[in-house]
């Protein structure tokens, strides 16, 4: 897997479901797609891999397919559909609450005890881990927007920025310090404008 280039999607630290909607993206104002092929999605899962809920393997990797790209790229669709409403705090679009509860369902999961070499839980699934990855995605989207953390989930204020994240301090209106310091350098280059 280490020949796989990466997506050029961003992956910030949140939680897996803004990761995933944050793979629509912009660079200079214009908005890129960072699961524009099979290979940027298998890319994807093996950055973030580490902070998925089902274990995905190289091999799993190697058998993402096209039907994998669709559901992840939908799935990304409604996740950020789901994060506007809540950035605006406004009522979710049925539709689109149903698509997700869909996904959630595309795989059921369960742990099971191991007792070798020491006690431990090994999560399994009734579907392909990579379907079961973004099932349990879709699960965690469904935790974040029901639950009180969906009004903390709040849009970008970067020039040009079209990333979500979950404000972990008041203060907090920036996905990333490189925005932070673009709206900055905006707003000081603004009031020398106007001051001329």
């Amino acid at each position: 897997m280490a020949q796989l280039p990466g997506g050029g999607a961003p992956l910030l630290g949140e939680p897996p479901p803004l990761e995933l909607a944050n793979t629509a993206y912009a660079v200079r104002g214009r908005l890129q797609d960072g699961l524009l092929t099979v290979e940027h999605l298998t890319a994807w899962l093996r950055d973030l891999r580490p902070r998925l809920a089902v274990p995905v393997t190289d091999a799993d990797l190697q058998d993402v397919g096209e039907g994998d790209l669709q559901l992840a790229r939908e799935l990304r669709d409604v996740i950020r559909a789901l994060a506007a409403a809540a950035v605006a705090d406004h009522d979710p679009d049925p539709d689109t609450v149903t698509t997700l509860n869909r996904h959630a369902g595309l795989a059921p999961r369960w742990r099971e005890l191991r007792t070798a070499p020491e006690p431990h839980t090994t999560v399994r699934s009734t579907g392909r881990p990579v379907t079961a990855a973004l099932a349990a995605l879709a699960e965690e989207a469904v935790v974040l927007f029901a639950g009180p953390a969906r009004h903390e989930v709040h849009a970008c204020h970067g020039p040009g920025c079209v990333l979500y994240f979950l404000r972990d301090t008041p203060r907090r209106e920036w996905c990333s310090a490189g925005c932070g310091n673009r709206a900055r350098a905006a707003r000081h280059y603004a009031k020398k404008k106007t001051a001329e």
